[in-house]
């Protein structure tokens, strides 16, 4: 009996090869868009559960994430290419917006200086004229 013969048992072998593939390509996909996330700052690493911002990094990621997307096009079922599209798009998303944000401070060496900032972000302040016109003037009316 040839290899190439069809037989009932090699469908199913090679039905579940293809599943087990396109579960290896999601895995992949998710793995790669959770690096990005977690190098853009927007998940905690897991295991030290800090947040780390390193731009050149993630930018890799994403770049890979693109690579596989036109290598890749013609070639997935609809849901992997619904999978590819929405985490390229999270991620670049994610990225742009860290782009434009602020970058965290550190916080200083001394430990009175935070202690002093977290007083003084309790402390109730008083209104002034002022501020509660800016605030009747960003409002809506209908």
């Amino acid at each position: 009996m040839s290899t190439n013969d069809f037989s009932p048992a090699g469908a199913a072998e090679a039905a579940l090869g293809e599943d087990a593939q396109a579960a290896l390509f999601a895995q992949l996909i998710l793995q790669q868009t959770n690096l990005a996330l977690m190098l853009l700052g927007k998940t905690p690493n897991p295991q030290t559960g800090e947040t780390t911002r390193d731009l050149e990094a993630a930018r890799l990621f994403i770049d890979q994430l693109e690579m596989l997307e036109a290598k890749t096009r013609g070639n997935l079922t609809p849901p992997e290419t619904r999978l590819l599209q929405q985490s390229l798009m999270t991620v670049r998303l994610a990225y742009v917006e860290t782009v434009e944000a602020p970058a965290p401070e550190k916080p200083a060496a001394s430990e009175s200086a935070p202690a002093a900032d977290s007083t003084a972000a309790a402390a109730p302040t008083p209104e002034t004229p002022g501020d509660e016109e800016s605030r009747k003037r960003f409002s809506k009316k209908y």
